[in-house]
């Protein structure tokens, strides 16, 4: 078993679509970023890579160029499962931290966790996204933007198990 911590933030960008975890929220600016500015998906990114020690999301789909230009997130994900798996490793379960005043996650949080587990191919139960504001305090307190941590536990691949 190893564990990762990953981390993101991205500043408010009010011309996008709000994504988090694969799930677009209404009424909500969208976040900058060279892809769709998933920050959740970019957290557990670095997190199950980092569980492995395969660097993180800039490394395996870097910011520049076109390639990776709007590209949606949860797919970047589905590949870093499949960097984890020809390490030998699979995804056990994935806790998740969305830091923001605004929009509440908790109404979200249901779909991020089922769209998380779809692509990780892990059972819901073995997913936790969950919102916290930053109490007013800073950038986040003061609405430029949020932050996500993540933390996954990752297991070697049984024999016969792919």
């Amino acid at each position: 078993m190893r564990v990762g911590l990953g981390y993101d933030s991205h500043r408010f960008d009010p011309s996008r679509p709000l994504v988090l975890g694969g799930v677009e929220i209404p009424g909500s600016p969208g976040l900058a970023g060279h892809s769709d500015g998933d920050a959740v998906a970019h957290a557990v990114i670095d997190a199950i890579l980092g569980a492995v020690s395969a660097g993180d999301v800039g490394r395996h789909f870097p910011p520049g160029g076109d390639q990776w230009k709007g590209a949606d997130s949860m797919e970047l994900l589905e590949r870093s499962v499949g960097i984890l798996g020809e390490m030998g490793f699979e995804p056990h379960n994935v806790d998740v931290v969305v830091i923001t005043e605004a929009p509440k996650i908790g109404p979200f949080s249901a779909a991020m966790t089922r769209r998380l587990s779809q692509v990780l191919g892990i059972p819901e139960e073995a997913v936790s996204v969950k919102g916290k504001t930053n109490e007013g305090m800073g950038w986040i307190g003061t609405g430029e933007g949020l932050a996500v941590h993540a933390v996954a536990l990752v297991t070697e691949i049984g024999p016969g198990v792919s």
